[in-house]
């Protein structure tokens, strides 16, 4: 058996650059590259392997560990989960720095490769500089914690451990079913110790991604409920989309007539503007689709893993015989809610759906105008709140509204956190599927300016805009300086109202008079922070970065800003003040956050058997 003598590091290189994935007949190469931050655990090590030993791998400089790793994973997410980068860090707080980003990855069902320097493993220059130790168990580093947020995580204290770990490893980053981020621990001595590694661990390396058809009697029985039902709402997620499941899901829907509501990963699946498409769904969702989630007496969950963002803390489902159908390539998230269980691909599973109830002659019982009526009474909200306008300036709705109409239906927009994902799934508009990039599973701010860049690497063909607050923004904005350097451009669209206001807004939603989320000057007054706003000039911030920038006060300026920014090839920022609390409500969702049952506030106390109104009507699922 030929053997090729290798460090670690240069091995895992060499076996990343030939892992390929295959679905539908179509090869991709997996790995693109690697995204790192070096330190001294990690650049004498992989480093040099980069640095010499790289292949056809792109080495990207990352201005913040969690940043590279959001933008790693949105990457991955705008791929369809068919191609990753893996992001390296040195020991310690470098490390420390991904666990975030690597909840974000895992809870989205995103594929991302972590390489965290580690400990050495021999011990011996003990402890090392930036070195965790923990007294009662010496086998804990700073990387322990990864375990918890990765659906595979191994530490490489043997060169020739490399093998079983990397191709466990693989196997879980490109199972639809089980992928999220995957943490190899590299001890800083093991990335540059020799082994002779067999020529066969480098040989190319298809990894099929082979669609899961559905059992065919989980078919049987999900169309047996679903042919008793009249009033079935499906809830389409993200599933549908890595699946590239949009055309079945649009075919299944017309051949029945069942209304289609969309998460917020699952937005876009349908144009906006299709007749059967009645917008999100659950806490952020719209009227139309709220209604009908209301009165429902089947769910047809497909693709989703049923967040309580999504079904509204369970308040959604409001119809006493209401049951759930779940088409999920994963039998964790199709089991959810006691639903009749469908675990396959998405467009698998719809296609053997579709088969079935066609035979059956199904129709749902739905009247002819019913769902246009909802759709058109939402389109007219929608309208208004696109021409809201506010005597102190603009309002955050009319900001969307002008963005929507200004730029083109080829572009993609990203967000994550705040009240702009709750504006932005009831009001968007996106004509073409994965326009719209919304990270909601862990809601992370600081992923927005990141995975504009992630997208931007996947899409360079297409304009990327992230709409971001100022507070997402001032948390997390260092890859913009990565986008300059890669010459990849973004659209910072930065909404300035002056703080965390999605939280303020519920603070005073449930008994609160604010406290604590408003950016303002301590009060020599009252000694909280209940002073004038802070001032910051954001645009003049992004320029000192080397981006171009603008600043957009009125409805008008910020048309002509966005038609400049598409003319600019470098990364541009525009600041737009907006009026806090100009966001939408609720319409008829409910969220359960929680609300003292004790207080020395009247208000709060009220707030709290509100919540006991909407927790006694909740079906316990």
């Amino acid at each position: 058996m030929s053997a090729i003598r290798l460090t670690m590091a240069q091995a895992l290189l060499r076996f990343l650059d030939n892992q390929y994935v295959s679905i539908d007949g179509v090869e991709t190469k997996f790995v693109r590259g690697v995204m790192g931050i070096f330190g001294h655990g990690n650049v004498t090590g992989i480093g040099e392997a980069l640095e010499r030993s790289a292949g056809s791998l792109t080495y990207i400089q990352g201005k913040n560990e969690q940043g590279m790793v959001h933008a790693a994973t949105a990457f991955a997410k705008q791929k369809n989960r068919l191609q990753i980068f893996a992001c390296t860090s040195s020991i310690g707080p470098g490390a420390l720095n991904m666990v975030t980003a690597a909840a974000t990855a895992t809870v989205n069902r995103i594929p991302v490769l972590l390489l965290p320097g580690d400990n050495f493993a021999s011990r011996q220059p003990d402890p090392v500089l930036q070195q965790l130790e923990v007294q009662a168990d010496y086998t804990v580093s700073a990387n322990d914690p990864f375990k918890s947020v990765s659906k595979y995580w191994d530490r490489i204290v043997r060169p020739e451990q490399l093998m079983t770990a990397a191709i466990q490893a693989l196997r879980v980053l490109t199972d639809p079913a089980e992928t999220g981020a995957v943490t190899l621990s590299l001890p800083q001595d093991v990335q540059a110790e020799a082994y002779d590694y067999p020529a066969s661990f480098f040989e190319k390396k298809v990894h099929y991604m082979d669609r899961r058809p559905p059992a065919p009697e989980a078919v049987l029985r999900a169309a047996v409920l679903i042919a008793g039902k009249r009033k079935p709402l499906i809830i389409a997620g993200g599933g549908v989309l890595y699946a590239n499941a949009m055309p079945e899901l649009a075919a299944f829907a017309e051949a029945f007539g069942i209304p289609v509501a969309e998460t917020q990963a699952g937005k876009s699946v349908l144009p906006w503007n299709h007749p059967l498409n009645v917008g999100g769904v659950g806490v952020t969702g719209t009227l139309a689709a709220n209604r009908l989630a209301a009165d429902a007496d089947l769910i047809i969950g497909i693709g989703t893993r049923y967040s309580d963002f999504t079904t509204s803390s369970k308040y959604a489902f409001r119809n006493e015989s209401v049951q759930f159908v779940n088409l999920n390539v994963s039998a964790f998230d199709s089991s959810k809610l006691s639903g009749v269980s469908v675990t396959a691909d998405a467009r698998a599973g719809l296609k053997a759906l579709h088969e079935v109830l066609a035979a059956a002659n199904y129709r749902t019982g739905y009247e002819v105008y019913e769902i246009a009526e909802l759709k058109g009474q939402w389109n007219a909200e929608v309208d208004r709140l696109y021409a809201a306008e506010h005597e102190d300036g603009l309002s955050q709705t009319r900001v969307l509204g002008v963005i929507n109409e200004t730029i083109d239906e080829s572009a993609v927009i990203v967000c994550a956190a705040g009240s702009l994902p709750g504006d932005l799934h009831r009001v968007w508009r996106p004509v073409q599927p994965k326009t719209y990039h919304m990270e909601y599973g862990f809601s992370c701010m600081g992923y927005e300016v990141s995975g504009a860049f992630g997208v931007a690497l996947a899409e360079p063909d297409r304009e990327v805009y992230t709409i971001v607050g100022d507070g997402s923004y001032l948390m997390l904005h260092s890859e913009l300086i990565t986008s300059l350097q890669e010459g990849r451009k973004i659209t910072v669209l930065l909404l300035d109202n002056h703080g965390y206001q999605c939280i303020h807004n519920l603070q005073t939603g449930n008994g609160s008079d604010g406290f604590g989320n408003e950016f303002r000057y301590r009060s020599q007054d009252t000694g909280r922070l209940t002073g004038n706003y802070l001032q910051i000039d954001f645009a003049a911030h992004a320029r000192s970065l080397g981006a171009k920038a603008y600043k957009a006060s009125t409805a008008e300026e910020l048309q002509e800003a966005l038609e400049q920014a598409k003319k600019e090839t470098v990364t541009t920022l525009i600041e737009i003040p907006v009026v806090a609390g100009t966001n939408t409500g609720g319409y008829e969702s409910w969220w359960n956050v929680g609300v003292p049952e004790v207080s020395v506030s009247e208000k709060v106390l009220a707030a709290h058997e509100e919540m006991k109104r909407y927790t006694g009507s909740v079906k316990l699922i």
